[in-house]
């Protein structure tokens, strides 16, 4: 697999996610993947999650998806007035969560390579009067953002999908201030992903053949320049990866937590 099919797997499947509002008719061969169920089912995840029922209640129904395999909002210690950006920011959901956490004076900015989420976003942020959201068409590798204009990035199961995480976090670092802050929930690695899985384009699109253990990850964190990294696997989300993929994935990967600070 090059860069370029990678991207184009993880786009096609998240368009059709995105144009059937995470029901089954976007799911190929597995019946247990994500992107199956109905809204309530995705709001049962989300407080699985650590979201509170509050959450799934304060924002546009159709922006939570049932995609995220964490919560970056428990870590992020969002405050008001705060420029928050997301990287794969999807429907929106964490979006607008941290839009009401910063309030009128701060700013949220969501990234998503794939045209359906953002203009699904976009359509979320009009119809509820979001003022301080806004939604751009971009590569998490490449932001269509200023250098250090950010005070926290935030993430939910989205850099994993990169086919060159070190870019993402070279241009993570880039956008934040000094003392700007990484809070995000991803997949990890447990052990050594076998070459069958990690060539199958479907596993890489479902959060799984592109998982990097938490050794590589803090190598790239530091590489980009971040200090106090701190990479936390959630012991309790076995269950919720089975949930996702049943097909004994759960020996591979794991999701975590990951927080790094800008000096």
């Amino acid at each position: 697999m090059n860069k370029n099919e990678i991207r184009d797997a993880v786009r096609e499947r998240y368009a059709g996610i995105a144009e059937s509002n995470g029901a089954t008719g976007c799911c190929s061969t597995s019946e247990s993947t994500s992107c199956c169920g109905s809204q309530k089912d995705f709001d049962l995840r989300s407080l699985k999650l650590g979201y509170s029922d509050d959450d799934v209640k304060q924002v546009p129904e159709t922006s939570n998806l049932g995609l995220g395999c964490g919560n970056p909002q428990a870590i992020a210690n969002l405050k008001k007035g705060e420029t928050v950006i997301d990287l794969g920011s999807g429907g929106g959901f964490d979006v607008f969560l941290a839009a009401r956490q910063v309030g009128e004076n701060g700013k949220v900015i969501g990234v998503d390579m794939t045209p359906a989420m953002i203009t699904k976003a976009r359509s979320n942020a009009e119809k509820f009067d979001f003022q301080n959201v806004e939604f751009r068409l971009g590569e998490i590798e490449n932001l269509p953002v200023a250098d250090g204009i950010a005070d926290v990035i935030i993430s939910n199961c989205v850099i994993n999908l990169s086919p060159e995480k070190q870019k993402v976090f070279n241009d993570a670092f880039r956008v934040l201030k000094p003392g700007g802050r990484l809070a995000i929930s991803d997949t990890v690695s447990l052990k050594e992903i076998p070459d069958e899985i990690k060539s199958d384009m479907q596993l890489y699109s479902e959060c799984i053949s592109g998982a990097s253990s938490i050794e590589a990850i803090e190598q790239m964190l530091s590489i980009a320049g971040f200090k106090n990294i701190r990479i936390s696997p959630k012991l309790k989300s076995k269950e919720l990866v089975t949930e996702w993929d049943s097909d004994g994935f759960d020996e591979y990967v794991d999701s975590a937590d990951i927080e790094a600070i800008k000096l």
